[in-house]
């Protein structure tokens, strides 16, 4: 058994492999035609969330069944558990954005993602204080704080374009703060859980692995069971919506007249599982390779997401034709998340004992 020696350089680039991977996967959503969203979103799930942990975890993890039996099962339940919350968290971040848009959605969970997913694990093990005595501390705390600054101001960009679309009669809908603000809290919580059941909860399970020569592919391991958790309340609430809209028909036959439009759906569906589950693939390369402060993955792997998605956007030209006021501040908020980004690389290449 070799360990796997730290090298966050390398770390942060398979970080930004995942989150590329991560910006892309809603993409094929729009060349869907006659699936509803519950139809599409069930296809995708069973991809990322049950088949693709399953597939890549047995071609990767050398006697995965012996790993599985020498782990303890309370390991294996709380990591599954946390993974169910995971799948409701995402369900709520989706009727979030009913209320108050995209954009403050997106800024207020994953800003409460980011924080709570990040430090829960190590406040839970009492290891702050020590952390903040090593090398590249200060980096990597700074690169946290800044981020949040960066996404609340993302979060705001995002709030002038959509006030500019609705003044426009573009994007018209009722926006109802209260309702909003609950969903993104429960959102970004139960999202943050997913790091928490990857990073603590699940490490009884990747050591496991690492000890019967996963070495770098150790945490494939643990999605078998983060994944299946997600899933099985992902599911629970597509079947349900699937049921009452009578809707498990399109499996067999789009509401479309175009010609293939089956075919495609499925197709579509494939790509963006595989596209999802890709930013965990990459993240736990990642994550591996961090070294002291591989608690940080979770905030790197946020707050790249952000930047990325923020970058597309503006090579789509989604933010084409809005005042110069609300271009300055997406502007912005890039700049002090590249900021952020480069903060959390560079304090954890101090923190490399190779480093020195």
């Amino acid at each position: 058994m070799t360990p796997v020696s730290p090298n966050p350089i390398l770390g942060t680039l398979l970080h930004a492999f995942g989150a590329t991977a991560a910006v892309f996967c809603y993409t094929p959503q729009q060349r869907l035609r006659g699936w509803s969203w519950q139809t599409y979103w069930l296809a995708q799930a069973m991809i990322c969330w049950l088949i693709a942990p399953v597939v890549v975890a047995w071609l990767t993890v050398p006697r995965l069944i012996e790993v599985l039996k020498s782990v303890p099962p309370g390991a294996m339940g709380l990591t599954f558990g946390l993974g169910m919350l995971y799948g409701i968290g995402g369900t709520a971040f989706g009727v979030a954005i009913r209320y108050i848009g995209y954009s403050l959605t997106y800024a207020i969970a994953i800003g409460i993602s980011c924080m709570l997913g990040t430090f829960a694990g190590p406040v839970w093990r009492g290891e702050i204080a020590s952390l903040l005595e090593k090398a590249g501390a200060g980096w990597v705390f700074c690169g946290v704080f800044v981020g949040l600054l960066g996404t609340l101001i993302c979060g705001l960009a995002g709030r002038l374009k959509e006030n500019e679309l609705q003044q426009g009669g573009v994007a018209a809908q009722p926006f109802v703060l209260g309702k909003g603000l609950a969903l993104c809290i429960l959102a970004g919580i139960f999202s943050a859980v997913y790091g928490i059941a990857v990073n603590d909860a699940g490490k009884p399970i990747a050591l496991a692995a690492e000890h019967f020569g996963a070495g770098h592919w150790q945490t494939n391991a643990v999605y078998i069971f983060s994944n299946s958790g997600a899933f099985v309340t992902t599911a629970a609430y597509s079947v349900w919506l699937a049921l009452s809209q009578k809707t498990f028909g399109e499996y067999r036959k789009a509401r479309s007249d175009t010609a293939g439009a089956l075919g495609v759906n499925y197709l579509m569906a494939l790509l963006t599982g595989c596209l999802w589950y890709g930013q965990f693939f990459f993240y736990g390369l990642g994550h591996v390779r961090m070294g002291q402060f591989e608690f940080s993955s979770w905030a790197i792997h946020m707050l790249m997401l952000i930047l990325f998605s923020s970058g597309v956007g503006i090579l789509l030209r989604e933010w084409h034709g809005r005042r110069p006021r609300t271009i300055a501040v997406i502007v912005l908020a890039m700049a002090v998340l590249a900021v952020a980004v480069l903060s959390l690389a560079y304090g954890n290449y101090l923190g490399d004992p190779a480093a020195k």
